[in-house]
């Protein structure tokens, strides 16, 4: 790790909204070039970067489309940018080619879907959590993917941090899972120096450009391959199809199971991914599972319930995706319930189903987005689930 460039890095305590703080978390972690197209509720994102990069020598282009965006931000990486761009559901939806592109080429870059209320163009200025299957299996094929999920401006600017840091240590697109209300909510951030945020370099290649072979695995814990830029001296191809360590097409059963084989257990191995923040687990009746805005609002929910005697304890998922198995199997068989609430028809909900397979109760405090939840109707479920 290495400490962040000052230029990038605004520190002190500041009101910004979630959108800001995400946006400021990304110069924090070295983003240099954004490519995007303006969505609601995600343009804040890009509008605060673009008024920030003339001072630290970054580049914001309004590409076309949400294709061209992923098409530019996999490209600027490969010319030696940190890059990130940022969409809302329809867009997510026309990226997902190119952030195919970006896996199998393993291109480390950020994705920010600040979410809202689906499908199609559904509620533009109003809350949803129901993109988060799609940021897991959006793409076609098999791949894994990481994804962190803030509930307030302060964690939109630490989590996407995280995300840069993930994306370069693991070679790989990363997403920020906002919603609109985070996006949207204004509150105190606090900025640290430089000096005090560590910032994951790129994995290089140190030996002769000649010699080098884009996929070509050194040994390295993580078990991705160096990279290098175009323009520092080799001769080098990458490509969306199956390929061997040169870049170049490989199309046979055996190198597809090698090299997928590969691209999935280099995350889907690693336990050590997972970020989570637990509260009053020990001798809990029931646990509440969160991520994001939703988070905010279930302990509102506890809160009430604790307050009427029920033993229920707090995970909030800061990285949703690879998703807590470890954690929740440690858990399945010392409670009597799991409750998941986030704001869609039922889809994290779906994890925890899939691992409990009976073992205890598991319920959905669900809703199709617009609005939070009612805390009160968490503390229902929650004393439902207790008896």
């Amino acid at each position: 790790m290495v400490k962040a460039d000052p230029l990038g890095v605004l520190t002190g305590s500041h009101y910004l909204d979630g959108d800001e703080a995400c946006a400021e978390g990304a110069l924090a972690a070295g983003v240099r070039f954004l490519a995007g197209y303006p969505i609601t509720p995600s343009t804040e994102v890009a509008e605060r970067c673009a008024a920030r990069f003339p001072f630290m020598g970054g580049t914001f282009i309004q590409m076309e489309d949400e294709l061209a965006s992923m098409a530019a931000v996999v490209a600027g990486v490969w010319g030696g940018s940190k890059c990130l761009s940022v969409t809302s559901g329809p867009g997510f939806s026309l990226m997902m080619e190119n952030i195919g592109l970006g896996i199998m080429m393993e291109t480390p870059l950020v994705v920010v879907n600040v979410q809202r209320g689906g499908p199609s163009t559904g509620l533009p200025t109003m809350p949803g959590q129901a993109d988060m299957m799609q940021a897991r299996w959006g793409s076609h094929g098999d791949y894994e993917v990481i994804a962190v999920a803030p509930n307030s401006p302060q964690e939109a600017f630490d989590l996407t941090v995280e995300a840069f840091n993930l994306s370069e240590r693991f070679r790989t697109p990363v997403f920020v899972m906002l919603d609109e209300c985070v996006g949207h909510m204004t509150e105190k951030v606090v900025i640290p120096p430089a000096d005090e945020i560590e910032v994951e370099p790129r994995y290089m290649y140190t030996g002769d450009p000649k010699e080098y072979l884009p996929y070509k695995l050194d040994g390295n814990e993580y078990n991705v391959p160096p990279m290098l830029h175009a323009g520092q001296g080799a001769r080098f191809h990458t490509t969306g199809l199956t390929h061997d360590e040169r870049g170049y097409p490989d199309m046979t059963p055996a190198c597809q199971d090698v090299l997928v084989n590969r691209l999935v257990d280099k995350i889907r191995k690693r336990d050590d991914i997972v970020h989570l923040e637990e509260d009053g687990i020990e001798g809990a009746d029931v646990i509440v599972l969160s991520y994001g805005i939703s988070t905010r609002v279930a302990y509102g929910g506890i809160r009430i319930a604790r307050e009427r005697g029920v033993k229920v304890g707090h995970i909030a998922m800061k990285i949703v995706w690879p998703f807590p198995e470890k954690r929740i199997l440690e858990l399945v068989d010392s409670v009597k319930g799991i409750l998941t609430v986030e704001m869609n028809l039922g889809q994290m909900a779906l994890e925890t189903e899939r691992l409990a397979q009976g073992r205890c109760k598991t319920v959905l405090a669900g809703h199709a987005g617009g609005t939070v939840h009612d805390p009160k109707v968490i503390a229902k479920a929650i004393e439902e689930l207790a008896k």
